[in-house]
């Protein structure tokens, strides 16, 4: 049998050290009232005992889990990746822990992910939201009503209103992407867009026809075509690119995953990258920058999102009102892009 672990109680450091339990205890709490030579002798008495503050006992003292909750769609996106760690960063300073969690971009199980977080009684938490056509979801309004500090990582959607946000300029950022094609040379530039219902697609939309309106280039709605967010989505559009035979001298994608299988598959036609097609994306993921055409694209400050949205947190937290916060974002010129060749799709 495995020997029986002992925990080390408050009232055990008393008697090593010749103190009340309460002198201990006010230790811990790094009360006013003690000298500071005392809470280091008992401190560093407690450590060599092997003493381990009991977070359950603190909580139900201080009404203070110590905990905040995240909600994301998956890890394996690569946009959360530094958001993700900066967070995680942060809260480790503050002394709290991160429940991390996956919605999976499913509205049944992001509903029972926020009631288990709200269950748990954390104390601040972080939504990336599953984004849906309808615009109310009773869950919002559940965590609304629990006042658990919320801030919401991305842009927000009718059914989220309400809550403070951090997002990226999306709407500027694509538009200055479609600037850069059209500086060029470019006329006749395909967009693969993302869902219709989703906020950041629908910015990075508006920000390329905001661009051509600009610069006099008539519209097309023959050059849109659904991207999705996948890389396997991206190559599907590829291919329905080749097959209608649009004309476009340039591809900007709605995020670098679709980019990026747009132009694998472009590249497995033939399609030289950018001499007969310029391709660019949005995100710069890192596989963006070792594609074998290296990607231009938009460089979201993703490790500052996630700083931003701890920030926003801290006061909401002091009990403030903060205002969302909307960082921009610049353009990243690599070799995917380029003059418009003679060759037209």
């Amino acid at each position: 049998m495995p020997p029986l672990i002992l925990m080390v109680r408050l009232k055990d450091i008393a008697a090593r050290a010749g103190v009340s339990v309460m002198t201990v205890s006010k230790v811990m709490r790094d009360a006013k009232d003690i000298s500071g030579a005392t809470k280091e002798r008992i401190r560093g008495m407690a450590k060599e005992m092997g003493y381990v503050p009991d977070r359950m006992a603190q909580s139900l003292r201080n009404r203070k889990t110590q905990l905040f909750g995240l909600v994301m769609s998956a890890a394996t996106n690569p946009m959360f990746a530094r958001a993700l760690m900066a967070l995680e960063e942060q809260a480790f300073e503050m002394g709290y822990e991160l429940i991390f969690t996956h919605s999976l971009k499913q509205v049944e199980r992001e509903e029972t992910i926020i009631r288990r977080l709200i269950s748990r009684r954390v104390d601040g938490m972080f939504l990336y939201p599953v984004y849906r056509m309808n615009p109310n979801a009773p869950i919002y309004e559940e965590l609304r009503k629990s006042k658990i500090p919320t801030v919401i990582l991305g842009h927000k959607a009718p059914f989220c209103e309400g809550f403070p946000n951090v997002e990226t300029d999306d709407l500027v950022a694509s538009k200055r992407l479609t600037e850069h094609l059209i500086g060029l040379g470019h006329r006749r530039i395909a967009f693969l867009a993302g869902p219709q219902y989703v906020p950041w697609s629908q910015e990075r939309l508006e920000g390329y026809r905001t661009a051509l309106a600009e610069a006099q280039i008539e519209f097309d709605d023959k050059l849109i075509y659904t991207g999705g967010g996948t890389i396997a989505e991206g190559e599907a559009a590829a291919l329905q690119m080749l097959d209608e035979k649009c004309g476009a001298t340039a591809v900007q994608a709605v995020n670098d995953l679709v980019a990026i299988g747009a132009a694998s598959t472009f590249l497995g036609q033939g399609v030289r990258i950018p001499e007969d097609l310029s391709v660019v994306g949005f995100g710069n993921i890192l596989t963006a920058e070792y594609f074998r055409v290296p990607l231009t694209t938009v460089r979201q400050p993703k490790h500052r999102l996630g700083t931003a949205a701890m920030e926003v947190m801290k006061q909401l937290l002091a009990g403030k009102s903060p205002v969302s916060q909307r960082l921009p974002a610049d353009v990243v010129v690599r070799g995917s892009s380029g003059k418009p060749g003679k060759t037209r799709l």
